[in-house]
C-alpha cells in the first residue's frame, strides 16, 4: 500500500514539474527576445531591477531559471554583480505568481484546457506553439494538484510520513529545514508549496507548518543557481551566494513571526491554499521591500565574504 501511495505521488509531482516547464517554455517563447534586454537595460537602480525580477520570473514561472539568466549574463560581464541583487529581490516576488494561480478552482475543466492546448500546438505558428504550450503545462497543473490533494490523506495515515509531520510541527525551524529539503531535492519552491497545499486542503497539516515549509522551500531552491554558477567566475559565485543570503536572511527574520503571519492570511480568505499562496506573497514582497534600501551594503556584505565585488 504505502509503495502504491510512493509511486503515484512521485506520478503525480512529475506531473508538476512537466507542467511548470511546459508553461515556462512556451512563456519564454512568446517573450524571448526581451528578457535579456530587460535585465541588461533596467538593472542600473536596485527598484528598477526588482520590477524587472518581478514581471521575468512571473512570465517564466522560475526564480531558479532567472537566477541561472544572471549567473550567465554576470559571468559573460554584460551586467556587474551589484546589478543583480535587485532582480533577485524581484524574482523572489515574481515566483508567488504561481502558488496564487493553482488556487483558481478549475480542475473540472483541466482537460478541457489541456485539450485546447493540444489542438493549438498541431498549428505552425509561433504564438500558437506559445498558447498551447501554456495550456497544456497549466492543465498539468490543475490536474496533478488534484492527485496531490487526493494523495494526502492516505499519505498523512503513514507513520513515516506523520512522525515527519509532527516533528515539522514542533518547531518553525524543522518545518523550514523540511522545506528547503524537499526543494533541493525537487528543485522547485511551487512544488513544494503545492504538495503543502494538497495536506492543507485535507486537514493533514496547519497553516504555520506549511508556512515554515514555504520559507525553508525559498532556501532549497537556491541550489540551482549555486550548482550553476561552478566554473563561473567570483563575480558569478556572488549572485548565487547573494540569493541564499537573502532567503535565508528572510527566513530568520520571519520565522519567529509565522503564527502572526498564519492568522493574518486567514483573515484574508478562508480557504487553506489561498492562505498559504497569500502568506508566500506576503512574506516575498515584504522581505524584499526591506532588503531593497540595503542593497548596497548587503553587495558589500557579499563581497566581503565571498570575494571582492566587481
Amino acid at each position: 500500500m504505502s509503495a502504491e501511495i510512493f509511486t503515484r505521488f512521485v506520478a503525480y509531482l512529475a506531473i508538476f514539474l512537466f507542467g511548470l516547464i511546459v508553461m515556462r517554455h512556451g512563456l519564454f517563447q512568446l517573450a524571448q527576445a526581451k528578457l535579456q534586454m530587460l535585465l541588461t537595460q533596467l538593472t542600473n537602480s536596485a527598484w528598477k531591477g526588482m520590477l524587472a525580477g518581478i514581471l521575468i520570473t512571473a512570465l517564466l514561472q522560475s526564480s531558479s531559471a532567472v537566477m541561472v539568466m544572471l549567473v550567465g549574463l554576470v559571468a559573460a560581464r554584460l551586467i556587474p554583480f551589484t546589478h543583480t541583487i535587485g532582480v533577485i529581490l524581484g524574482a523572489n516576488i515574481g515566483t508567488t505568481v504561481t502558488a496564487e494561480l493553482i488556487t483558481f478552482q478549475i480542475g473540472s475543466h483541466a482537460l478541457w484546457v489541456l485539450l485546447a492546448g493540444v489542438l493549438l500546438l498541431l498549428f505552425r505558428q509561433q504564438v500558437c506553439y506559445s498558447i498551447g504550450c501554456l495550456f497544456v503545462g497549466l492543465a498539468c497543473l490543475f490536474l496533478s494538484m488534484s492527485g496531490l490533494s487526493s494523495l494526502a490523506e492516505p499519505v498523512s495515515t503513514l507513520t513515516v510520513a506523520r512522525e515527519l509531520f509532527d516533528w515539522a510541527a514542533s518547531h518553525s525551524a524543522y518545518g523550514a529545514i523540511l522545506g528547503a529539503t524537499l526543494a533541493a531535492v525537487v528543485q522547485s519552491s511551487t512544488a513544494c508549496i503545492a504538495i503543502a497545499m494538497g495536506f492543507l486542503a485535507e486537514k493533514s497539516m496547519a497553516l504555520p507548518t506549511a508556512i515554515a515549509i514555504m520559507i525553508g522551500s525559498n532556501i532549497g531552491t537556491c541550489l540551482t543557481a549555486l550548482l550553476a554558477s561552478i566554473g563561473s567566475g567570483s563575480s558569478a559565485r556572488k549572485v548565487a551566494y547573494a540569493n541564499i543570503w537573502l532567503n535565508v536572511l528572510g527566513a530568520l527574520l520571519f520565522l519567529p513571526f509565522i503564527n502572526g503571519l498564519a492568522w493574518f492570511s486567514m483573515m484574508l480568505t478562508s480557504d487553506p491554499s489561498t492562505q498559504l499562496a497569500h502568506a508566500s506573497v506576503i512574506f516575498n514582497v515584504a522581505c524584499s521591500l526591506l532588503l531593497l534600501p540595503l542593497v548596497r551594503p548587503f553587495s558589500l556584505f557579499v563581497g566581503a565574504l565571498h570575494g571582492r565585488s566587481t
